[in-house]
């Protein structure tokens, strides 16, 4: 029970300010307080997150989070809960109860999707070869893609992993950056090393950069290759122009998966020039072998004041 209510109930706390109910725990009694549907919701969420601490797996903060929003999307299906069930008495959808088939596994890691989006991501990625994954800062599209690219590299189903990022200062330039290529690079590639960090241990990704299986490979550089049985991933796609996209799309080769993420509000193109991102979205929309998931500001699973940032500049956006 204490894995369930959390440090000093932290857990239970996050339940209440969800659902605006009051929570009381007693032992292994709890009382939840409130009108009878945010009652049900809030129970729902606890007899989820009790059947996956009674199936081995770990009960955390995120998990918690990922259970509340699952359980405010589920509010609007149809669908009804059965208590029999014993796993997901809840009846949260499918992608956040049926775990191994919803999770990314990694040697190092398990990562669940914490909102109805993410499992949408996870469940493109899972069925295409290529996915867009398009939407604002936080709502885990390079996260997901990179720890994608590591189960598959484990599994043995490629053979590399090929991060590709437009070296497009926000807004500054910062001049010449002294080095080789790598090290060059290696500002504009910081957020994919934390994923890869997070997802493979340290010496690994250490020398499979070194043996070129994990390639930094800027987007300049790319024109003339044929990338075959490789994880492909570029990051920051808004920021490439229309010619840049088409020349990265068409290096696909054999047995190769490619994802494209980037925030179409954030583009720091010069400007007159286009964004390719924008544009290959328009032209491929209808490709029924793409898959295209579109994040919002709900989908943000940093801080929570991300979330109202982003909305508040959405709306100012909207009446300017």
């Amino acid at each position: 029970m204490p894995i369930l209510y959390g440090e000093q109930n932290s857990h239970l706390h996050l339940i209440e300010n969800a659902f605006d109910v009051e929570i009381s725990s007693r032992g292994n009694e709890v009382m939840i307080s409130g009108t009878h549907t945010n009652i049900l919701q809030a129970r729902h969420v606890l007899e989820f997150l009790w059947s996956k601490i009674r199936q081995g797996h770990e009960v955390d903060a995120p998990t918690v989070d990922g259970a509340i929003r699952f359980q405010q999307q589920h509010k609007h299906t149809n669908k009804t809960p059965d208590p029999e069930d014993k796993e997901n008495p809840a009846g949260l959808p499918a992608f956040h109860s049926n775990d191994d088939a919803a999770a990314i596994i990694t040697k190092k890691k398990r990562i669940a999707p914490r909102t109805p989006k993410q499992a949408e991501y996870m469940a493109a990625m899972k069925k295409h070869k290529m996915v867009f994954g398009i939407g604002p800062a936080g709502t885990g599209k390079t996260y997901l893609a990179v720890a994608k690219a590591v189960e598959m590299m484990e599994a043995g189903k490629v053979e590399r992993i090929i991060l590709c990022r437009p070296a497009v200062e926000a807004g500054e330039r910062l001049g010449f950056l002294p080095g080789e290529l790598k090290e060059k690079m290696d500002p504009y590639m910081r957020p994919l090393y934390d994923a890869l960090y997070d997802t493979m241990p340290g010496d690994k990704v250490q020398k499979k950069v070194l043996s070129d299986e994990i390639e930094i490979a800027p987007l300049a550089f790319m024109r003339g290759r044929t990338l075959n049985n490789a994880f492909i991933i570029l990051d920051e796609a808004q920021n490439t122009t229309t010619q840049q996209m088409l020349m990265f799309l068409t290096r696909m080769g054999e047995n190769s998966y490619m994802l494209i993420t980037g925030d179409p509000s954030q583009i720091d193109l010069p400007p007159g020039i286009h964004s390719g991102l924008k544009e290959a979205l328009h032209i491929l929309e209808r490709e029924p072998d793409i898959g295209f998931v579109h994040f919002t500001a709900q989908d943000v699973v940093r801080h929570k004041l991300v979330a109202r940032i982003i909305q508040a500049y959405d709306q100012f956006r909207k009446k300017d």
